[in-house]
């Protein structure tokens, strides 16, 4: 029955038209999924929100006894311990509308962190057109002190949060439980691709495969199969998942996708759909509606420009306040391995940075004098034997301050003099040896068109413990990606790595 009848034959039936209307939804695929999200990420949730709240109000009472600490009149003192007990509750409230504790931005990804920075701006600026419109002068420096330190704090906690959420990942907890529909292949590829990194947080629990996939088999690289699209409402709830994940070879069109949208609404389970594009992220993907249609815009990766000469003035500026810092250790360091073995302290060897031209490369030298002599009677031992790369996991040419310096990272600070000289960057791939790239396939060199990197994704990765294939993946994908956001996050996450010590040999 259309609405139009049912309102001809009874006009005043609100009964008639609610059942007609209902009707018509449940035609269009609209119904309830009754599955809720999950209890961890709430309390995921309440646990950054509380560690917000303490920590930006730990920041506005520094603000105060710096600012006051020394004395103050009575009045601004009582002004600013109530502007103190405000302040959380202002900053929270700035970064929450900023979307800051929606889960979809926790735990991964550097949106998490913009987000905490645009909403303190965005604190600041209401906070100075308000000074000017109100004509209050402000206790400065309070606010300079305040602002600065509850970002800080706040980022800090924030990360610990989510080193804390990876620990109990890699223990199988505070997973996503995902349905994944697609083609067979594609989904296969999927699964190996989730289980490989257990930070994503994606557990795939069932799989519904194309109309055009083969149904001989019951499970997919050990996955549930439990039909074709249609089953897919079916599943969630066999499994209770709380994530739908479309793969990108799939035969659904957009009506079909957007029926299946209908159908999870109010459930608080999530849809992904992913591109066929891949290795691309981050600020390169925007999306363009043309003619009703959601487009992904990709631009092209930024190899040259206004953010990559900033970028060189940060890499020159760090390493010469960094030499300056560590001078007293780089001394005491070399002074160690010169006396303790015999050979100089540092060890030149020449790599490949940008566009395939040579540079020498500094390191404190941590193996014998006759390394290289030995290097073809330890072939056989190579723990990268499918590519180019050399590492042994206990290399008998390494010295015993060396094994150590190694586990450390601390024999490649002297490379911040090649970071101080332009040869290479804080953060890049990994500079490889001019005979690793005479062994490179075409798409590799692509990791040359950047500069190399004192640290980068491959060492927050694993390190030595990484394949070749991994190696090359993690590069190209940050030569494709680059950003000023990835290359902090990079450096914050490289001293966990180095205290982990995880692939350091």
């Amino acid at each position: 029955m259309s609405l139009t009848t049912a309102w001809q034959r009874d006009p005043a039936g609100a009964d008639t038209l609610t059942r007609v209307v209902g009707e018509a939804l449940a035609a269009t695929g609209h119904q309830q999924v009754a599955v809720k999200r999950s209890s961890w990420t709430r309390r995921y949730v309440l646990s950054v929100l509380t560690a917000d709240v303490v920590l930006s109000g730990l920041a506005g009472l520094i603000g105060y006894l710096a600012r006051f600490a020394a004395g103050g009149s009575p009045s601004d003192q009582s002004r600013y311990a109530v502007a103190t007990v405000v302040f959380p509750a202002l900053f929270v409230g700035a970064i929450a509308s900023c979307r800051a504790y929606e889960p979809r931005f926790l735990g991964a990804g550097s949106d998490e962190y913009r987000r905490v920075f645009d909403g303190a701006l965005r604190l600041a600026a209401l906070g100075a057109i308000a000074a000017v419109a109100f004509h209050v002068a402000p206790a400065r420096g309070y606010f300079l002190v305040a602002f600065p330190a509850a970002v800080v704090l706040v980022l800090f906690g924030r990360y610990a949060a989510r080193r804390i959420l990876e620990a109990q990942r890699r223990r199988g907890r505070c997973m996503q439980r995902v349905v994944v529909l697609g083609r067979e292949r594609s989904v296969a590829e999927l699964v190996r691709t989730v289980r490989r990194d257990s930070h994503a947080g994606f557990q795939i629990v069932g799989a519904c495969l194309d109309t055009a996939s083969p149904r001989d088999a019951e499970q997919v690289e050990g996955v549930p199969i439990f039909g074709g699209p249609r089953a897919v409402i079916g599943a969630i709830r066999a499994t209770n998942a709380d994530t739908v994940a479309i793969t990108a070879f799939s035969d659904m069109d957009t009506t079909e996708v957007r029926r299946l949208g209908w159908q999870l609404e109010g459930s608080d389970v999530a849809m992904l759909v992913a591109p066929r594009i891949t290795d691309v992220a981050g600020p390169r993907i925007h999306i363009r509606p043309v003619a009703g249609l959601p487009l992904l815009h990709v631009e092209q990766p930024e190899l040259t420009g206004g953010r990559r000469l900033l970028k060189a003035c940060i890499d020159r500026s760090v390493a010469a306040m960094m030499l300056i810092a560590l001078l007293p250790l780089l001394c005491a360091i070399g002074l160690t391995v010169r006396f303790t073995s015999p050979g100089p302290a540092i060890f030149r060897q020449r790599r490949v940075g940008t566009a395939g031209t040579v540079f020498t490369l500094w390191k404190f030298r941590t193996m014998y004098a006759n390394a290289e002599d030995r290097l073809g009677d330890l072939n056989a031992l190579n723990a990268h034997g499918d590519g180019p790369l050399f590492k042994i996991v206990d290399d008998p040419r390494i010295t015993p301050i060396g094994r150590w310096l190694r586990r450390f990272s601390l024999d490649e600070l002297p490379q911040l003099v090649q970071v101080l000289t332009g040869k290479m960057s804080l953060v890049g791939p990994r500079p490889p040896l001019p005979s690793e790239v005479r062994r490179y396939e075409n798409s590799v060199h692509r990791r040359l068109l950047v500069k190399p990197g004192l640290t980068g994704l491959w060492q927050i990765s694993g390190r030595s413990d990484l394949s070749w294939n991994d190696t090359v993946r993690l590069d190209l994908h940050y030569v494709e990606n680059w950003s000023l956001a990835l290359d902090l996050t990079i450096l914050f996450r490289t001293a966990s790595a180095v205290l982990a010590r995880r692939g350091a040999y």
